[in-house]
């Protein structure tokens, strides 16, 4: 059963925030506490991020913070993107929220129960008898492994009208108290953002994209590549120096696993469409698939403009990748917790968006 990319949005939160003032500004939280500091200033100019977008402005993170302060503000700012992410979808797919039939809530910044959609139910307009699918704890991988979940659901049940929102409140996350070195590099790379998709097993009536079911893979023995620590302060981020690394060693094998169990073969790729972990990231992946260096523009571009935003940021590349006009068969990836590699191939048609 074919599925449908009926409509595609995504948002950012009101505070900017430009790689410069952020360095500034960890300099003086981190400089005097943190001998190591200095040597790390330069990540800032490699990571080749020019600014970000967050929920709080830049003096919030000069605080201390606990996890009911910093979970208060995802309750009330989560809701804020998830609204706004998922009407702007509905309106690209020529949708009401009455219209939903299903929607998948992905989200590993924050703690709400009830959920986002039950919190967003009112503004959004869903009927009360809609499925409701919230999925948490994916991380990075949450954009890809969300659009497959989504895919999957749209599938099952034909006709329905399925709502992905994908919303991330990273710069709630910062940590000044453990004085990590991933917490040097987080305060370099993440910002916030949303996005949200609009899935269904009926035809467009502009330019058709064709989602296909998904593929996933798990590594043993790597829980501590990526995630959470959790404390009475908030969530700690684990975000290893060996990622880059094991990229190179073992994301070809995983996208050859996902391209064989999809039907498909290397040769039929016409485009990646990735999620940019970060500049060195990129780059591994553009070696290990044998990519021409700077082919994965978009997602340096979204790098560059909005930072990582965790789970969103696969379909802010997705949505510039459509904008440029590309076509052909697209394969989406995306590395998140676990340690895990998420896929999902799908098809662009040439014609209008």
């Amino acid at each position: 059963m074919s599925v449908f990319l009926h409509g595609l949005s995504t948002a950012l939160p009101p505070h900017t925030l430009p790689q410069d003032q952020v360095k500034e500004r960890a300099a003086i939280i981190f400089g005097e506490k943190y001998p190591q500091f200095p040597r790390l200033l330069k990540t800032f100019a490699t990571a080749e991020i020019d600014k970000r977008h967050s929920v709080v402005p830049i003096d919030w993170f000069s605080e201390p913070h606990g996890w009911k302060d910093r979970n208060d503000i995802f309750m009330v700012e989560a809701k804020n993107l998830f609204i706004k992410a998922a009407g702007a979808a509905l309106n690209d797919a020529g949708w009401r929220g009455a219209d939903v039939d299903t929607v998948v809530t992905v989200s590993s910044t924050g703690i709400a129960t009830p959920t986002l959609d039950a919190q967003a139910f009112e503004e959004m307009g869903f009927r009360n008898d809609i499925m409701r699918v919230p999925v948490f704890g994916l991380g990075c991988a949450g954009g890809v492994s969300g659009l497959s979940i989504a895919q999957s659901l749209a599938s099952a049940k034909p006709d329905s009208k399925v709502l992905l929102v994908i919303v991330e409140t990273c710069s709630l996350a910062f940590r000044a108290d453990r004085l990590q070195k991933a917490d040097i590099i987080a305060s370099v790379l993440f910002g916030d953002g949303a996005a949200a998709a609009c899935l269904s097993t009926q035809k467009t009536k502009t330019r058709e994209i064709t989602l296909s079911g998904g593929h996933q893979k798990i590594w043993p023995d790597t829980l501590g590549i990526m995630g959470w620590d959790v404390d009475e302060t908030g969530l700690g981020v684990v975000f290893d120096r060996s990622i880059p690394s094991f990229v190179s060693e073992h994301f070809a094998e995983a996208v050859n696993e996902a391209l064989t169990a999809t039907n498909l073969n290397a040769d039929s790729i016409d485009r990646y469409v990735c999620h940019p972990g970060g500049t060195k990231v990129v780059e591994a992946i553009e070696d290990v698939l044998h990519l021409d260096r700077g082919v994965l523009n978009a997602e340096r571009d979204v790098l560059r403009r909005a930072g990582n935003m965790s789970a969103p940021t696969v379909l802010f590349v997705l949505d510039a990748v459509l904008k440029q006009g590309a076509t052909g068969k697209m394969m989406a990836c995306a590395l998140g917790p676990g340690f895990t590699a998420s896929f999902l191939p799908f098809q662009v048609a040439q014609g209008e968006i």
